[in-house]
């Protein structure tokens, strides 16, 4: 499942309605990300995140269902968020519903791994004076 959404998660709520789904799910395996107030030795104040939201929605649908099939995950769960967000908020969250704990740690790893690299999603932070776009 993958949703793309400005709005903020509550994590529990959304492994449960997965979760209850399912009766021989042994592991989830989450990746929470954040904004966090420094990178690169830069106050960062906010982040603003673009998103070519129909090609992402293909394109994260393609590394979610490559996981799932490769490591036998009963679901596969991606939200991230666009727009302007602030320190310490919610960016993303992968989570992966296995039978094993093995196949759910590295298949999050996988979809995260995806994400940080090759999604079509652009970062803007911005700093007390100025701004920057990172590159993936």
């Amino acid at each position: 499942m993958i949703k793309i959404q400005k709005k903020d998660f509550i994590i529990e709520n959304e492994i449960n309605k997965i979760k209850k789904n399912y009766n021989d799910i042994g592991a989830v395996s989450t990746f929470i990300g954040y904004v966090r107030n420094i990178n690169n030795n830069k106050k960062v104040k906010s982040i603003n995140l673009e998103v070519y939201k129909e090609m992402a929605m293909k394109e994260l649908g393609k590394a979610c269902n490559f996981a799932i099939n490769k490591w036998s995950l009963n679901e596969a769960l991606v939200i991230h968020r666009h727009g302007k967000l602030f320190i310490n908020e919610k960016i993303v969250l992968v989570a992966t519903f296995s039978m094993h704990r093995k196949d759910s740690f590295n298949s999050c790893k996988y979809i995260m791994d995806y994400l940080k690299k090759d999604a079509p999603f652009w970062k803007k932070e911005n700093y007390n004076n100025d701004s920057e776009w990172l590159i993936n």
